[in-house]
């Protein structure tokens, strides 16, 4: 019999392929693949293989809103896991802004500063919010809060001033840095002068 051939009682002897039948070296080899590493290699593979999907453009007001639904569920999924990062509180109120839900942005803003009432972050991106979106009595409130909880955060009193100023209030700009000025002292008085310089020549 053949060193290719196996004998079965009762059977005619059975023929193995050539390869089954003759292993040069049944020693481990040096460096193993885990099914791990074939999975990965075999993913990165169809990655660099298949192009990335079509952008869906969305035409349809219910395909639309089924949209919208589940992008929310995806942020409020991200908030009950960590819901003092506030990173994802900040993402969530400005894509509801994006797609024009300023009371459903502000109803954002005002959840993560029940989280953390002292983020300036949270106040300054709340404000800022209303700012984009013309909002400015309801900046004004954000700013008056703000500064009620934390009279010394700089930020707070400057951004306020920019805005007034920006929409041309120079009175409300001014309410805001005379006591600003004094309370801060020196930090503050290198950019005070130079306001009022160019407030009087615009009066």
């Amino acid at each position: 019999m053949s060193d290719e051939e196996t004998e079965v009682p009762g059977k005619k002897p059975m023929r193995l392929p050539k390869k089954a039948a003759k292993v040069k070296n049944k020693a481990p080899a040096p460096l193993q693949i885990t099914a791990e590493q074939l999975l990965r290699e075999a993913k990165e593979r169809e990655l660099e293989l298949l192009p990335p999907p079509p952008k869906a453009k969305i035409t349809d007001p219910e395909e639309l809103a089924e949209f919208q639904r589940k992008k929310r569920k995806e942020f409020e999924d991200g908030i009950r896991k960590n819901r003092n990062q506030l990173a994802n509180w900040i993402k969530y109120g400005k894509w509801e802004e994006s797609i024009g839900e300023v009371q459903r942005s502000r109803s954002v803003f005002e959840r993560a500063l029940d989280v953390d009432h002292r983020s300036i972050t949270i106040w300054l991106q709340y404000a800022e919010m209303e700012m984009r979106c013309k909002q400015i009595n309801h900046a004004r409130n954000v700013f008056d809060r703000a500064v009620t909880i934390m009279p010394r955060a700089m930020q707070f009193w400057l951004k306020y001033s920019y805005m007034e100023e920006v929409i041309e209030n120079v009175p409300g700009a001014r309410q805001i840095d005379r006591p600003l000025s004094s309370s801060l002292g020196k930090h503050y008085l290198f950019s005070y002068p130079q306001y009022e310089v160019t407030c009087r020549i615009n009066d």
